[in-house]
């Protein structure tokens, strides 16, 4: 079996993983239904929003990821019979570069720099990742991002674009780890694409799924660890066996 170790790149989610997605998508959500009068919480909020997201990714995977937000925030509306006007579906699309990053990302990211190469795998654009990798604080060694790959996750070709590009990075098959927190766009994929993965199980202390939608195949990361910082330290320890 293999140890954390064995790897000599690191591939990341960012949002949801790195950067706390569904705390910045609720900062959205929830005023926009109180102001529609309705009682749902940021949950259920999430939960409804999730199935629209990854169904516009899936049908237009050309459009940039603000736009992919705004239009899932009106499908949501649609749903719940409540509208979404051109500047609230602007103001989730504009939301990503304040979406925080989760406390351990940072300090974790530049532990494992020193053992790793660090590269993204994201479903974003590069104007709003820009902004969340300010805070992160940390260089990555490649950025891929889904506005330039031309799919969204869990589309393989993201993964078939990570593996060959990290071949142009010198790092050899095998020795490649993605790092993610949602099953459904990251660890099923991934271990299609012949990777090893690592579930950042961010939602460990809550029920349901959150913005994520459930995976449709059963899949098991081969390792999981309920924060960066966790998970930071276990590398640091295999490394020094």
């Amino acid at each position: 079996m293999h140890t954390l170790a064995d790897f000599d790149a690191l591939s990341f989610d960012c949002y949801g993983t790195l950067i706390d997605w569904e705390a910045g998508l609720s900062d959205v959500l929830v005023p926009w239904a109180r102001e529609q009068g309705l009682s749902l919480d940021a949950e259920a909020l999430l939960a409804g929003y999730a199935g629209h997201e990854a169904r516009v990714e899936a049908e237009h995977p050309d459009l940039l990821y603000p736009d992919v937000l705004a239009t899932s925030l009106a499908a949501l509306g649609e749903q719940l019979g409540a509208p979404v006007s051109q500047a609230a579906a602007a103001d989730l699309g504009s939301s990503v570069g304040a979406w925080p990053a989760f406390v351990d990302s940072p300090p974790a990211l530049a532990r494992l720099a020193e053992n790793y190469k660090l590269i993204i795998l994201s479903n974003v654009d590069p104007v709003s990742f820009a902004a969340s990798n300010a805070r992160l604080g940390v260089t990555f060694d490649l950025v891929l991002t889904a506005a330039e790959i031309g799919s969204y996750k869990p589309a393989p070709r993201n993964f078939e674009v990570l593996l060959a590009r990290t071949l142009d990075l010198g790092i050899a098959p095998g020795r490649l780890l993605h790092v993610a927190q949602s099953l459904f766009h990251d660890h099923v994929p991934a271990q299609a694409a012949g990777l090893e993965t690592v579930w950042i199980d961010r939602r460990h202390d809550r029920h349901g799924s959150g913005a994520t939608p459930v995976p449709t195949v059963e899949v098991t990361p081969t390792w999981r660890f309920e924060s960066m910082e966790a998970f930071a330290s276990a590398a640091a320890e295999d490394m020094r066996r």
